[in-house]
């Protein structure tokens, strides 16, 4: 690990709070707070959490009660998030260089290369697309 940052992404976090038989990324995130590490993430992401969540609700996965007990764990985890302005640049040229199908997963890929912290992802189309330039990007699996 770089330093004592790890970026966290939406899809991460989302298998974190739903995923309730999937203990690894509890376990990773137990392991960085209790050894130190600060996690990050851009603002973005509670828009990210919101919508998901919703959208479990609206398939039926998720009941009304549960999505806002689920947002109010994810809005209690000690994740410090960042909006900077330049990190949209920074975002927009990664989303170009590595050819994505949007910005929202260049925000993340920006905050922690701009941080020089570990990328973590449920996102395994975005691990295979950067993971050859990015080899800070790792996929819970």
């Amino acid at each position: 690990m770089p330093n004592n940052l790890v970026c966290l992404d939406a899809s991460f976090l989302v298998r974190l709070v739903t995923s309730y038989n999937d203990p690894r990324p509890r376990s990773l995130v137990e392991t960085w707070l209790n050894q130190g590490y600060r996690l990050v993430a851009p603002t973005l992401l509670l828009y990210e959490i919101t919508n998901a969540l919703y959208l479990y609700e609206r398939v039926g996965q998720l009941d009304r009660t549960a999505v806002f007990k689920t947002l109010n764990v994810v809005m209690a985890l000690p994740i410090q998030l960042h909006g900077e302005p330049d990190l949209h640049r920074e975002a927009l040229i990664l989303a170009f260089t590595h050819n994505l199908k949007a910005t929202y997963d260049a925000h993340y890929l920006a905050l922690a290369q701009r941080l020089n912290a570990d990328l973590w992802t449920a996102d395994s189309r975005l691990v295979r697309a950067v993971q050859s330039a990015w080899p800070w990007i790792h996929l819970v699996e």
